[in-house]
């Protein structure tokens, strides 16, 4: 048997993330799940081949963010090449609000009169939406991924495998997988039939875009999708919207990485929805022509820095309201934030309870008006939540509903991000009710726990085992990129910008100095003096002028051992 440098490591990272067979590395795509496991998902074909066959109008009822549009986008490009008369609508969130509404409905109707709506990314909680759907003549199909705990609307169809009953062997699929499986489905059916039909793999891009975005666990199916996807926009095979707006944000498509959809790509598709409308993020989706897929991008680009300085200020607002309350300096039993303000932006309020969540480690719901030029007691104010590991936000924010009904209008999410809206009247209610029930939990679970996948051997300091580790698999939420840990001894050290701290690593046994960067360091830990440090940190490759060289990602530090300077 031949060694391979890394053998060891590689395989401790694998079975500490529960893969214990070859088989599950295997991403072929005859691997994934039959979509025929779907519960409703043979309904949905009938009811989609039916509306092709007859020439009916098919409308497309999105969400406003990465998972809404790339669903979206797939849907309306899979079904116009099937031959469909298809029109797409996002909802507007600052007049609509989310889902397949009672006014999305009329509005939808009103623009296109369609004979079958089909949802993507929404409408497993829009009871009322398929009822004034079915009194305007409209069918339903509705194809989700959010979790239920109530039986689905009375929609024609309904896919979804988080809905009760369904036995799909993967709950994580996003609303995009959800939609690719959807429409696969429905090309093989016409293709055995002989009537026209699509290769729906050619959007694998946009499946593995949308995934990464909505923070998709990332299981044997997801990473299977995800791959592929990512694979095509390296080969250059991707829509031009996802390669347009790669180039706007300086990253090379051949090399790109899981990451790069999360903090290069989901970012300027999401802040149409957060700013102006998702349809300009679809539309830059669809775009065939480079042209305007450019022009488009540039579009987003200019959307997101908007975005960035509305959430910088309010930011800088919440973390000023936070220091003012006696709650969260000391040993109080108060576990969670909830904050509100009259002029806080509805499109934001989801990354800055993110940002508290993760600057304070504890839950976070931000709230905003849900229309700025109402802000009495009687009026909406619409909420995100963002949730640390061990705290189920939705159920939550479900339990306060349970024990006060009339506090909740509506609510929706995940384990980790969650969505509702009250009454500015019920805000304080609200929020003393939210914050007991989190405080009910067992104190362990406000404290941060940091994973290591153990030490490193001296050989694996490498540019060979980086680009063994980045290859072995995608890693993202679910199947987390490996960290490792051990004892350096400090060269040498510099500031960068005031904010990153660029230093040079001796570790025993490697015959050249090691390059390491802690990006946003904490000068409150840090010590000019440090003559040794343990370190927590990822292996990344960095590139520099077409030049690779391996480079630790510090994720937290301390030092163990300073030199006093006579």
């Amino acid at each position: 048997m031949i060694y391979d440098v890394g053998f060891e490591s590689i395989a401790r990272v694998l079975l500490a993330r529960q893969v214990h067979q070859v088989s599950e590395l295997d991403m072929n795509i005859g691997a994934l799940l039959p979509a025929a496991d779907l519960l409703g998902i043979d309904e949905a074909i009938a009811l989609i081949d039916d509306a092709i066959d007859h020439r009916q109008k098919i409308l497309i009822v999105g969400d406003f963010d990465c998972d809404g549009a790339t669903s979206t986008a797939l849907m309306v490009r899979a079904l116009r090449e099937m031959g469909a008369t298809v029109e797409f609508l996002v909802p507007d969130r600052f007049k609509f609000g989310y889902g397949l509404t009672p006014e999305i409905v009329k509005h939808g109707a009103a623009l296109y009169q369609p004979n079958l709506i089909i949802t993507v990314d929404n409408g497993i909680s829009s009871h009322d939406g398929v009822q004034t759907a079915k009194e305007l003549g409209i069918k339903v199909v509705i194809t989700d991924h959010h979790l239920t705990t109530k039986p689905s609307p009375p929609a024609d169809a309904v896919v979804n495998p988080n809905q009760l009953d369904c036995t799909f062997g993967s709950k994580w699929l996003v609303g995009v997988g959800v939609a690719f499986y959807v429409m696969g489905r429905l090309a093989k059916h016409r293709r055995t039939l002989g009537k026209s039909t699509t290769n729906v793999s050619q959007y694998l891009d946009l499946v593995a875009l949308g995934t990464v975005a909505d923070l998709g666990v990332l299981d044997h199916n997801n990473r299977i999708l995800v791959t592929h996807g990512l694979n095509a926009i390296r080969q250059g095979r991707a829509c031009v919207g996802i390669l347009a707006i790669l180039e706007q944000s300086s990253r090379d498509h051949e090399t790109i990485t899981s990451e790069d959809f999360g903090f290069a790509i989901a970012p300027r598709i999401n802040a149409a929805g957060r700013m102006d409308n998702m349809r300009i993020g679809v539309d830059c989706l669809l775009a065939d022509d480079w042209g305007e897929a450019h022009r488009l991008a540039l579009e987003l680009g200019k959307l997101n820095q908007s975005r960035r300085s509305i959430e910088t200020a309010m930011k800088d607002e919440a973390i000023a309201i936070i220091e003012k309350l006696p709650n969260l300096s000391g040993d109080d039993q108060d576990k969670a934030v909830v904050l509100y303000q009259d002029n806080w932006h509805q499109g934001v309020i989801g990354i800055v309870a993110g940002r508290i969540k993760e600057n304070l480690y504890r839950p976070s719901i931000v709230f905003a008006p849900a229309d700025t030029e109402k802000t009495g007691d009687d009026d909406w104010i619409k909420g995100s939540a963002r949730s640390i590991a061990g705290v189920h936000i939705r159920d939550m924010i479900e339990a306060v509903a349970i024990e006060e009904p009339e506090l909740i209008e509506h609510f929706g999410g995940h384990a980790m991000a969650a969505g509702l809206t009250i009454k500015k009247a019920n805000f304080d209610r609200f929020a003393r009710l939210f914050c007991q029930k989190v405080a009910s939990l067992d104190e362990s679970v406000f404290c941060e726990q940091k994973y290591t996948d153990g030490e490193l051997f001296a050989d694996e300091f490498s540019l060979h085992f980086a680009h063994q580790l980045k290859n072995i698999s995608v890693w993202g939420n679910g199947f987390a990129p490996p960290s490792f840990d051990g004892e350096f001894e400090v060269l040498n050290h510099r500031v960068l910008r005031d904010k990153h701290l660029k230093l040079s690593l001796r570790q025993k046994g490697v015959q050249y100095p090691i390059d390491a960067i802690w990006f946003n360091y904490d000068a409150s830990v840090w010590d000019y003096r440090a003559s040794k440090i343990h370190i927590l940190y990822a292996v990344d490759i960095n590139e520099w002028q077409g030049n690779q060289s391996l480079q630790l990602i510090v994720k937290d530090l301390a030092v163990s051992q300073i030199v006093d300077f006579v």
